[in-house]
């Protein structure tokens, strides 16, 4: 199992459009994946409707958890996408 902490860093957060990319990105993995946020709520990372109820604002800490048998990839993958802000500052 893979775990870490990251800041949501996104000026919107883990809104729609954040979501349905880490929707999209953890459903090529066959891994479980999750995310729980300061309060202890856990959303599946493959639901979207999960992910928007985890409400996870802009400088949110969020907890990664990762297990499975590509849980090397995806865990990488997943951190990248949101250190990155979800690609949504690539403009700015």
């Amino acid at each position: 199992m893979r775990r870490t902490n990251l800041t949501i860093v996104n000026p919107l957060g883990l809104h729609a459009r954040a979501a349905s990319k880490l929707v999209d990105l953890a459903k090529h993995y066959a891994s479980n994946i999750s995310l729980r946020n300061a309060e202890g709520i856990e959303a599946d990372a493959k639901r979207i409707m999960n992910l928007l109820l985890l409400g996870a604002p802009v400088d949110s800490e969020i907890e990664l958890q990762v297990e499975g048998e590509d849980e090397d990839a995806a865990f990488r993958a997943l951190t990248q996408l949101i250190q990155a802000g979800f690609h949504e500052m690539d403009d700015t």
